[in-house]
């Protein structure tokens, strides 16, 4: 892993711009201490998301630092805990990239704030209940190495009630259920990242569809899936939108394809099929 000194931070690296109250930062970074890529080796820049979530953090944490593929960023954006997560974060900030602590407008406000300060070859994000298999970033660089015209990554990843793996592009425009996982398993050039923009927040629930549609249909990139055997990580029951009605998560779908300009007719029939499908979990 290649380090190098600059004389400072704050010049190299722009910080998201908010009116929020910061509560704390730490790092690497701020003791002039930034990676880079190395020949035949990409810097791989990890996020990972955190609010009031000091049960589970500390394992996210230590299957992110123990990863045997060395040469990655590791960045935390804590939306002003209250719980112990900040002293959590503390403890590894010497092996931290860069953590900072402030209010903020949801998860996706933060997965920008993240996406904002990578400075990785590709970007992924391991939410604050989910941990990495220790070779998941060696099996993504073999990838990345064996495809380097790729703009995305889908890994495979555990949830508790089997592994979801593969990646079907065919299946966004009448299905979400295309490809593995948004935590953990997904992971994208930095580069396409600026392309297709920063996570639009007007989605209180699914934003990373609507990222994943002009990912894939607007900006037409291209991504691969790993085997199934070959696994990113696991993701643990009872993340964020698992706490939604299903009808706010249902609609917030729907207009997420009728903002991007699907076929309304197309819509149409989806919101009939699944409304028939869930009428009971609808209402």
């Amino acid at each position: 892993m290649k380090i190098i000194e600059t004389k400072n931070f704050k010049t190299l690296f722009k910080y998201p711009q908010t009116n929020q109250k910061r509560y704390g930062e730490g790092g690497l970074r701020l003791t002039n201490n930034l990676k880079q890529k190395e020949e035949n080796k990409p810097l791989i820049s990890i996020i990972t998301v955190v609010k009031n979530n000091e049960k589970y953090l500390e394992q996210t944490i230590k299957s992110v630092l123990s990863q045997e593929y060395k040469n990655f960023e590791y960045i935390i954006i804590d939306g002003g805990s209250t719980d112990n997560t900040i002293s959590i974060i503390k403890k590894f900030s010497n092996e931290i990239d860069y953590w900072l602590s402030e209010n903020d407008h949801g998860i996706y406000d933060a997965f920008n704030k993240g996406m904002q300060l990578a400075k990785g070859d590709f970007i992924g994000m391991v939410n604050s209940d989910d941990t990495l298999e220790r070779n998941a970033l060696s099996i993504l660089v073999k990838y990345i190495q064996k495809n380097p015209n790729i703009d995305f990554v889908f890994g495979s990843v555990k949830k508790h009630w089997g592994i979801l793996h593969g990646y079907k592009p065919h299946k966004i425009k009448y299905s979400w259920g295309f490809y593995s996982s948004h935590s953990t398993g997904f992971f994208i050039k930095n580069s396409s990242a600026k392309k297709v923009g920063l996570y639009n927040l007007k989605y209180k629930y699914h934003a990373d569809y609507d990222f994943f549609f002009r990912m894939i249909v607007k900006e037409k990139m291209s991504g691969i899936g790993t085997k199934k055997e070959e696994l990113f990580g696991n993701f643990r029951r009872g993340g964020f939108s698992s706490k939604i009605h299903f009808k706010n998560l249902f609609m917030e779908d729907l207009k997420i394809r009728y903002d991007n300009g699907q076929n309304i007719f197309l819509i149409f029939f989806i919101f009939t099929y699944r409304l028939i499908k869930n009428f009971r979990k609808f209402f």
